[in-house]
């Protein structure tokens, strides 16, 4: 068997990885355009900010470890087109610019993402940076030592970890977005306002409901960023607008949403017969919603690259679809989130309530007993969860995972109320605050009324 891999990213190489072990006698070519694979991109603002001073860590495979496991890795490779039909690829080598033709009997396509980038005037100036790969952070961090104001454009989850570094590290930020609020698609505002409250402290500029219309330069490196309020005078400009899937290869030959994002099976196959595909390049399964979406997080494409592998000589392991959990440390700030927002259920015209707790995490009794803030959304009718939120100083994500479980489950905010949780005073209550969030959204029971189990 002759598989061909595009792209050596958190997908692809769970897919190699697994493909090599599973299919010891398959013959394995990954073609990747870039110099460095399997680079773990969410490390950036840690690696930007100085937490992680050695990037070596944020790799966690190279070509040599692939090699050990009889995989032919052609490093700085492009692929220039693919035809499906006849199960051919045309490579151009990016070093010495010759060109060949590979076949494939599978093919595995893992191309990722790239960052969205305005047609702007001005874009093409000096010191306005993208943020996804290893070159780009290598980038951020040099220029970013010789610039005194530093402009986040983007108020997502990489623009946010950004903003913070660079704060921490003396810069005067400014951060930008077209919305009204940070964080808009992760959080509804009772959560992310403390964040911002919290950036306005450190005496970070908050640009919101603002767009940027051009740039502006002097000795072709850009100065001023213009919006439809304003402009704001700067030495560096980051751009985290968002995230495109990068499908050219396969356009027209199978299925796709309409911003690119290719559309697999619950096998990862894609519309055509031994194509495969997984990872920011795909759409995947919303579970809250039950419908296709575009949702790039680096959990999502490894467990699709690993089912992929199961999956590519016969169908055998399904996916079981997303949440979209994710997770966030801004200053004294742990968060995590899980399924739809409140505000997202509005846009889907979903017929929602919610539930909000605030209480001490521990008994009073304990040294400290800090509080955490956790929200539920969950369909009226139903009362099945469709989403959570959770905010505290000390960490207590991991609960946002329990709570992704239960959504993917189906489950109630009634049956919340009563899960079997542990109690343990150095970590929780008798009633567990997840207990605790659905005993508040239960519905009274009144005399004389039937009482159903």
């Amino acid at each position: 068997m002759k598989v061909a891999v595009i792209g050596c990213t958190h997908a692809g190489t769970a897919a190699i990885v697994n493909t090599a072990k599973l299919y010891p006698d398959a013959e394995i070519t990954v073609y990747e355009r870039n110099d460095n694979i399997s680079f773990l991109s969410c490390g950036i603002a840690l690696y930007v900010g100085g937490v992680v001073k050695d990037p070596d860590g944020l790799f966690y495979s190279s070509p040599d470890k692939l090699s050990e496991l009889g995989v032919n890795t052609k490093m700085l490779h492009e692929v220039i087109s693919v035809d499906t039909d006849s199960k051919t690829m045309k490579v151009r080598n990016t070093v010495t610019g010759e060109s060949f033709e590979d076949s494939f009997d599978k093919l595995i396509v893992t191309t990722g993402s790239w960052p969205i980038v305005p047609k702007l005037d001005g874009i093409d100036l000096d010191n306005i940076l993208l943020c996804k790969n290893y070159n780009h952070s290598n980038t951020i961090i040099e220029k970013a030592k010789h610039a005194k104001h530093i402009t986040v454009v983007g108020a997502g989850y990489i623009g946010v970890e950004l903003v913070e570094a660079f704060e921490m590290n003396g810069k005067q930020v400014t951060l930008i977005d077209s919305e009204e609020r940070i964080l808009n698609k992760y959080l509804d505002p009772e959560f992310s306002g403390k964040i911002e409250e919290s950036f306005r402290k450190k005496g970070i500029e908050l640009a919101l409901n603002q767009t940027v219309q051009s740039f502006q330069g002097q000795d072709g490196k850009v100065s001023r960023v213009i919006t439809d309020k304003g402009e704001i005078q700067t030495d560096l400009v980051i751009l985290c607008i968002g995230f495109r899937p990068n499908t050219e290869l396969l356009k027209g030959q199978v299925d796709m949403l309409p911003n690119g994002a290719i559309i697999v099976d619950k096998y990862m196959q894609t519309s055509k017969k031994d194509v495969f595909a997984a990872g920011d390049s795909c759409s995947i399964h919303y579970n809250p919603t039950g419908k296709t979406a575009y949702i790039p997080l680096a959990t999502n494409a490894v467990r699709m690259g690993t089912l992929v592998a199961r999956n590519l000589v016969q169908p055998t392991t399904e996916y079981m679809g997303t949440q979209g959990t994710s997770g966030l440390k801004i200053y004294e700030h742990n968060i995590a989130s899980t399924g739809l927002t409140e505000g997202a259920c509005a846009g889907e015209k979903m017929n929602v309530d919610t539930v909000t707790i605030t209480d001490h995490y521990r008994p009073e009794f304990m040294p400290t007993f800090e509080s955490v803030t956790l929200k539920v959304v969950f369909e009226k009718d139903s009362r099945r969860m469709l989403g959570a939120q959770i905010i505290s100083e000390v960490d207590l994500t991991q609960s946002i995972n329990t709570l992704s479980v239960c959504i993917q489950n189906g489950m109630t905010i009634d049956q919340l109320a009563f899960i079997d949780f542990f109690f343990q005073p150095h970590y929780n209550k008798p009633w567990n605050f997840l207990n605790t969030v659905g005993l508040a959204a239960l519905p009274e029971v009144k005399a004389g009324q039937p009482v159903h189990a």
